[in-house]
């Protein structure tokens, strides 16, 4: 009988068993992996791998911060604001722990009792806010989840409160964060519901796998070199009680000899050996573990472990462009829009009022060298002195829109200051004389 081949929602092979009852894979399944708080936190302090890969990708988002765009006073007195609030740092826990457990929050704290109402951030005055508060999923809890349609919260709980408490906190008075996000949060339950779940949730095998595989290579050094010694009639000695003490004595002195004049010493029946260990695999093994963490937690070897990336012509400058890109797309994606009503806020606590024409960009992760800077500001200028030549913009438009540019891009440091004290204006009866080398 040939074998018969069939697609009925998988493939099935009767003659092999491929799909049917007896192909053992078809018999695997996914349970739910269970962590709890306890472990979590066992895991982070316990393993340094769990931890940096918890902790990088939050660093790397907060590292480097944002660039507010507006005139120099504003900016300062918004970014002396972010100071004495330590929003940068609060942000960064808000993350770590987000990342950790599954999911945080940072409290706008506006000194108001109605917390269970929606805040307002038109109300807010300069300080109008007092101080901000990271808290973890185990310190709000999710109320019921919104199934109205048409609400912007669709999805997503109404209200956290506190535990033991019945003080409710709107969601609008939260920055939150979530660690991995739930595909159901009416499937989550316990300390899940309304939150996420940690990013150790589906890395910690990875984790396991690399703590079991340096564990064991570190076992495997102690046991580089074993000395073998053949003892004739060894088994019919040992019917003597006294044989083994007389041995394990023969054998301590023979190590004591060896060791104080390198010299082993043994009787004319006796023969040694030694067998070490190969290491030559080790190295592709432990890559293998590495790699396996790098893409459990998406974060490239050479900034988790510090390796630089194999293959012809590799650095591993490529695939750290794309991990800086990941967590820029995070930033845009995720971190701003949790962050939207406390900036909203903070401009206000700051300058008092909201100027509409303020905004941010979030800092490059990626820092140039300092030929690459050099090279992008001729680039810059070049491009500066064509457009001028062409004459297809006015000179001012196009003096302040070039001064603008050096000033973001940071080519010209000091060049706003300088600005505003000298103007932007060359005299045209000015000269500039060259200095003579004979002088």
């Amino acid at each position: 009988m040939s074998a018969i081949s069939y697609l009925k929602d998988s493939l099935q092979n009767l003659v092999a068993g491929l799909g049917t009852g007896r192909d053992k894979a078809s018999h695997s399944t996914y349970g739910v992996p269970i962590m709890d708080d306890q472990q979590l936190v066992n895991a982070f302090r316990g393993s340094w791998a769990a931890r940096k890969g918890v902790t990088i990708p939050a660093l790397d988002a907060c590292r480097n911060w944002r660039n507010w765009q507006a005139k120099k006073e504003q900016i300062e007195l918004i970014e002396a604001e972010e100071i004495r609030l330590d929003v940068n740092g609060k942000i960064l826990e808000a993350l770590i722990k987000a990342r950790l457990f599954g999911g945080a929050a940072v409290f706008i704290g506006t000194g108001e009792k109605d917390t269970h109402e929606p805040i307002r951030p038109d109300a807010i005055k300069k300080g109008g806010i007092k101080y901000l508060t990271v808290m973890t999923r185990r310190q709000l809890s999710a109320t019921e989840i919104e199934q109205d349609p048409q609400s912007q919260r669709f999805g997503r709980p109404k209200a956290y409160r506190l535990p033991g408490s019945t003080v409710e906190i709107h969601p609008s008075r939260l920055v939150i964060f979530i660690g991995a996000q739930h595909p159901d949060p009416e499937l989550a339950d316990g300390l899940q519901f309304g939150w996420g779940d940690s990013v150790l949730l589906t890395a910690m095998s990875a984790v396991k796998h690399y703590d079991e595989t340096m564990a064991n290579v570190v076992s495997l050094v102690y046991e580089a070199k074993i000395d073998v010694i053949n003892i004739p009639n060894l088994m019919t000695s040992l019917q003597d009680k006294n044989y083994e003490r007389n041995l394990l004595e023969r054998l301590r002195l023979a190590a004591t000899a060896k060791g104080i004049n390198g010299t082993l010493i043994l009787d004319g029946l006796e023969t040694h050996s030694s067998k070490s260990a190969n290491f030559s695999t080790l190295p592709d093994i432990i890559g293998k573990a590495e790699q396996g963490v790098s893409g459990a937690f998406d974060v490239p070897g050479s900034r988790m472990f510090g390796t630089s990336s194999g293959g012809l012509n590799s650095n591993g400058e490529e695939n750290t462009r794309n991990y800086y890109d990941n967590v820029a797309s995070r930033q845009k994606l995720e971190i701003k829009p949790a962050m939207s009503v406390l900036d909203e806020c903070l401009i206000r606590s700051a300058l008092g009022n909201r100027p509409p024409e303020i905004h941010y960009a979030w800092a490059p992760l990626w820092q140039p060298t300092a030929k690459e800077r050099a090279d992008i500001g001729k680039t810059t200028a070049d491009t500066i002195k064509t457009l001028s030549d062409t004459k297809l913009f006015h000179s001012d438009a196009l003096s302040q829109s070039s001064a603008n540019l050096l000033v973001e891009m940071s080519i010209l440091p000091g060049l706003e200051a300088a600005l505003e004290e000298f103007g932007t204006e060359v005299d045209d009866e000015e000269e500039i004389t060259p200095p003579n080398p004979t002088e």
